[in-house]
This record gives structure tokens, C-alpha cells and sequence, in this order.
């Protein structure tokens, strides 16, 4: 009777499984930034844990700024019929045509990380970048760190990129008024050119910077080699910008950065990846999700824990 019972069991939980096999689906995961980025490696984290959670296969790929080469793997998912589409924004306006063709195809498709309100995404989960960039002026402002006629400077991996022309424009609001000046350079992808460039930078214009914006993960993650290398003590020059690295959290918890700034990356891929099933399933988003926190040295070992958890 027992045996009868298992066998019993086993073709209930096959029947079971084969309807859920069958509702499996497909979707796509695509990144401008570079596997070399580690805040990008948590975004993939959240894609990879949606994919176990769900069942669903989830194509993922990074594009490192390579816009043609990202365009080309849009044009890529929508031609094999995906089921949806998350990807981050590499330039304003470049994945326009993407997203129409998307949806003539009947494919939503969900905008994460850089928003680009010139294209006509389903939905956006991620922070809003000249919010972003607003705040971190306002704080240098506000924690007097920076005042008029202060000259601030700004590096960045790649020029042009969607995330530093946005935190720029954001920035901008605060410092144009008070008379404080700026200089945006770039950097690379490449974590040692980084630390050449920004250690070259640095010692070049040293007497002038008063305080420095990290516009990415890997220039803010930098600071404390590049400090070290030119002979810049902690908390001598204030900094602050992207906080997305166990680089930063151990530079803000040793003062070398004043705060950085949590995107929420493996938080922002599921639910990226969440709204795409959502619509679907034939349930339109109608809303668009914003994620980041600033932290200081006393939350830093919080994001520092997250961060070594992955």
C-alpha cells in the first residue's frame, strides 16, 4: 500500500512539474558596464538569483560602453523572441529604436540601472541619476566642505556615458549657482589605468581640487590607492560619489571617502527582471521603481556585509 502511495506521489509531482517546465520562459539580461566593474557583478548576481527563483532562463551579457555591440544583442533577443528584455541605458537616446521594434514585437522591455526618459521603456528600476548627482553636491555644500569659487573635480570612466551626464546635470544645479567649478575627466575600465590617470590628475592639479565626486564605482573605488600613491592623507581632500564596492566601504569607514552611495544592484536586476514578467503576463507596469541610499561611515559596515554575503 505504501509502495502504491509513492508511486501515487511521484506521478502527481511530475504532473505538477511538467505544466510549471512548460510555463518556463525566456528572458534576456543586458549590461553596458563591464564584467571588470565590480558593482556590475552584483547586478548579475540579482539576475542569476531571479533565474534560480523562478525557473526561467535568463541570457545574460555586458557590453563594457561598446553601444553597437549592446544595440546588436537587443536586436539579437528580440529576433529569438524573448519574453522580455531588462537592459541598462549605454547613451541617451541609443536604444530608442530598440524599444519600438521591441514592442511591434509584442516584448516589453524594462530599463534598469541609467534612465533615459527619451525612450519609451515599459518601466525604470534603478536611482535616478540627477537626483543622485544633486545630492551629492548639496552635501559638500551642506557639510561646508565646498564653497564659491571652490573648483571640484570629477572622474569618470567612460565619457559621454549616460550615469556621468546625468549625475553631472544634477550637479550642476547646486554648484553653477554658488560660482563652484568642475572638471569631469575619464578614466577607463581598466582599474590599474584608473588609479595612472587619476594618480596623474591628481598630482598635476593638486593645490587647486577642494573635494572630488566619484562618478562611477571604479573612480570612487580607486581613491584610497590613488591617495596613497600621491601622498594625499585620509579626509584631506573630501569625497564623495558611488559607493556600489567593498573598495569604498572600507574607504568611508577609513575616511578616505566621506559617503558613497548604495544603488541597491542586486535588488534593481530582480526586480527589473520581476516588472518584465509582470508585463508579460499581460500586467503593464504603469510605474517605475527608485532604489539608492547615501551612507556614511556608520551604516558603511552594513553595505560592507551585504557585499561580502555575495
Amino acid at each position: 500500500m505504501f509502495k502504491k502511495w509513492r508511486i501515487l506521489l511521484a506521478a502527481a509531482m511530475v504532473a505538477l512539474a511538467l505544466p510549471m517546465a512548460a510555463q518556463a520562459k525566456t528572458y534576456y539580461w543586458i549590461s553596458h558596464g563591464s564584467p571588470a566593474d565590480p558593482v556590475w557583478t552584483y547586478f548579475l548576481a540579482g539576475a542569476k538569483q531571479w533565474a534560480k527563483d523562478t525557473g526561467n532562463t535568463v541570457n545574460t551579457s555586458f557590453h563594457s560602453g561598446d553601444v553597437a555591440s549592446q544595440q546588436e544583442a537587443e536586436r539579437a533577443a528580440i529576433a529569438a523572441h524573448a519574453d522580455g528584455i531588462a537592459t541598462s541605458s549605454p547613451d541617451p537616446g541609443s536604444l530608442k529604436e530598440i524599444a519600438e521594434e521591441a514592442h511591434k514585437a509584442g516584448i516589453p522591455i524594462i530599463n534598469f540601472n541609467t534612465p533615459d526618459p527619451s525612450v519609451s521603456f515599459d518601466a525604470y528600476v534603478g536611482g535616478d541619476l540627477v537626483v543622485f548627482g544633486r545630492r551629492w553636491a548639496q552635501y559638500m555644500v551642506d557639510h561646508k566642505l565646498v564653497k564659491s569659487g571652490d573648483f571640484v573635480w570629477m572622474p569618470v570612466e567612460v565619457p559621454g556615458a549616460t550615469y556621468g551626464v546625468q549625475e553631472e546635470q544634477g550637479i550642476s544645479s547646486v554648484f553653477k549657482p554658488l560660482n563652484i567649478t568642475w572638471e569631469v575627466t575619464d578614466t577607463t575600465l581598466d582599474q590599474a589605468e584608473i588609479i595612472n590617470r587619476m594618480s596623474d590628475y591628481l598630482t598635476a592639479n593638486r593645490k587647486k581640487i577642494k573635494a572630488i565626486i566619484g562618478l562611477g564605482d571604479l573612480v570612487t573605488g580607486s581613491i584610497k590607492r590613488v591617495f596613497d600613491q600621491v601622498g594625499v592623507k585620509p579626509g584631506e581632500i573630501p569625497v564623495i560619489g558611488w559607493g556600489n564596492s567593498l573598495d569604498t566601504t572600507q574607504e568611508v569607514i577609513n575616511g578616505y571617502v566621506n559617503a558613497g552611495t548604495w544603488q541597491d544592484p542586486q535588488a534593481t536586476s530582480y526586480l527589473a527582471l520581476s516588472l518584465a514578467a509582470m508585463a508579460s503576463s499581460g500586467i503593464p507596469p504603469g510605474f517605475n521603481v527608485l532604489t539608492g541610499a547615501i551612507y556614511e561611515k556608520d551604516k558603511a559596515p552594513v553595505y560592507d556585509k551585504i557585499m561580502s554575503a555575495k
